[in-house]
């Protein structure tokens, strides 16, 4: 088949975040907009702490198309830093609170951020320290400012200041509020929102560009897609730092006059705690967090009643695990999609969906975007063919940040993003992801991707997690080896899992070795560092 046409789609949209989140300011200033422990603050009082940042901002220097990096945990902090970075014009770079030094100095001299916003103390860490021994060095960082609670923070690096949080918003009163709303209102749909970096799990990591028209635009769009509305109380365990936490998490709650209710560190107890005291109604996040709830043994100790909308999503969701949520928890909508850092979110399910449509597609062209199965030339494969999985329209990143020959191999001159996932298409249009370009396994000439043995493998009872990579055979070239990890009271036997395997699989499909580990090596995000597990697999071969 032939490439299929553009689609229908403006290169912007018509909104920055700032005139977006001024609006509900406006629109919802008496509710609560952030609780956290200790503290409740409603929408007027959210926007005169963001109007406080920008003007902070401001003081230091900060202008439109400057980058302000936030290295810190869920909480207010990091929302009041970001929108005072936006407010300011500047582009917002989030860092993984992960990271080592090393690893936070590449992000920081690779954006050129000026300004880096952090805390000392979270996960008994002192960022600060550990930029100053990184070798990376930092000539763009001007200002390392600490936000409330950092204690124990070190010198800076060189060429940097270090200050708290209350000495930079001090210097901010020499900047008018009259000044502050003229740069606010200054800040075009076309200007970039934010830069933020892919995860690194092959080379170094990737800054992608977006803009504040299209980050709106598709976060009101998510928002319909997740039924969230004026009201509603977010429970955010998704990361900041990456698109689910901040773009789909606290960024779509204040577009809709939602409650954010910030959680820095998942904890079972602590979570279902918060569902019932803050009558929690919509909880995001991934498979991992819906198993721990289910599998808790004093669940029942908890009003989960409130719980109205999950959303998740995953290449190896077992169909259990939505049936469990829909027979145990209180859902009335659970839905699942794919998105990555270059589109956002580019598919997703429907509420009247079934359970294994749930779990095993990732639902279907979200609005305004055409998404395609093509072969290695471009053209789209007939449904049900295996391909790449190609996206169009108005949410394809505008490039990868000074670095256009690997825009150029990422998106074609008809604008398709070319992702990297293999998947297939039915009828409906729903996708299913079938693995990456990079991991499929080539077993004697046959094809097997990953994501597929992997799913089969999850229906097994003992598993509760499992990732399949490929590992050198002489005979047929490579061939397939299964990671997994027990399900709760459950041991595993890799002889028995094989044998089981080979009754539901192709021969070639079949994985040669399952070794049992405790944990999948995963980034922060929830993905499985395949690297390591291939780094590791020599080891585990010759022990067998």
């Amino acid at each position: 088949m032939q490439p299929s046409s553009r689609a229908d789609r403006s290169d912007e949209g018509a909104e920055t975040i700032p005139a977006a989140v001024a609006a509900s300011v406006a629109a919802h200033r008496d509710a609560e907009a952030v609780v956290e422990a200790g503290r409740r603050i409603t929408y007027g009082e959210l926007g005169a702490l963001v109007e406080t940042a920008t003007r902070a901002m401001m003081a230091a220097g900060v202008e439109r198309g400057d980058r302000v990096a936030v290295w810190a945990p869920n909480g207010l902090g990091w929302i009041v830093a970001a929108l005072g970075a936006h407010s300011a014009g500047a582009a917002l770079v989030p860092i993984n609170t992960r990271f080592k030094g090393e690893e936070a100095a590449y992000l920081l001299a690779k954006s050129k951020a000026a300004t880096l916003v952090t805390t000392a103390g979270f996960l008994d860490t002192d960022p600060v320290a550990l930029l100053r021994a990184a070798d990376t060095p930092l000539p763009d960082l001007r200002r390392i400012v600490l936000l409330e609670g950092s204690e124990g923070a070190s010198a800076a690096p060189a060429g940097a200041v270090v200050e708290p949080w209350q000495e930079f918003v001090a210097r901010g009163a020499a900047i008018s509020t009259a000044a502050a709303t003229e740069r606010r209102d200054s800040v075009q749909p076309s200007d970039g929102s934010d830069v933020l970096f892919t995860s690194g799990t092959t080379g170094q990591p990737k800054g992608v560009v977006m803009t504040h028209g299209q980050t709106v635009r598709q976060f009101r769009e998510w928002c319909d897609f997740a039924g969230l509305r004026a009201g509603d109380r977010y429970l955010i365990v998704n990361p900041f730092f990456h698109m689910f936490g901040y773009k789909a998490g606290w960024l779509a709650s204040l577009l809709r006059g939602a409650t954010i209710v910030p959680v820095a560190v998942f904890d079972v107890a602590t979570v279902l705690s918060l569902v019932e005291k803050e009558r929690i109604t919509v909880l995001p996040g991934a498979p991992t967090i819906y198993r721990s709830i289910l599998d808790y043994a004093e669940r029942d100790r908890f009003d989960l009643g409130t719980l109205r909308v999950a959303v998740t999503g995953a290449a190896d969701i077992p169909v259990s695990l939505i049936e469990e949520m829909r027979a145990e928890l209180p859902f009335e909508t659970i839905l699942t999609g794919y998105g990555l850092t270059e589109a956002g979110t580019c598919t997703g399910s429907r509420p009247e969906d079934d359970a294994e449509t749930i779990a095993t597609t990732a639902g279907r062209a979200m609005p305004g975007l055409e998404v395609i199965v093509a072969d290695a030339d471009g053209c789209e494969v007939e449904r049900g063919t295996t391909g790449e999985l190609l996206i169009r329209g108005y949410s394809v990143m505008r490039g990868y940040l000074d670095d256009p020959a690997a825009t150029a191999s990422a998106v074609d001159e008809r604008g398709f993003l070319h992702t990297g996932d293999l998947a297939t298409m039915d009828d409906r249009g729903y996708a299913r992801i079938v693995g990456r370009l990079k991991d499929m396994i080539i077993v004697g000439g046959f094809n097997v991707y990953p994501a597929e043995v992997e799913n089969a493998l999850m229906a097994h009872p003992a598993i509760a997690q499992v990732a399949v990579i490929g590992v050198p055979d002489q005979r047929m070239g490579e061939v397939a080896m299964a990671y997994v990890v027990a399900a709760a009271g459950r041991s595993i036997d890799p002889a028995a899992i094989v044998a089981w395997a080979r009754e539901r699989l192709a021969n070639y499909k079949v994985p040669r070795q399952v070794v049992a580990i405790d944990a999948l090596p995963m980034n922060a995000t929830g993905k499985v560092l395949k690297e390591e597990l291939r780094a590791r697999s020599a080891d585990d071969r010759g022990a067998s």
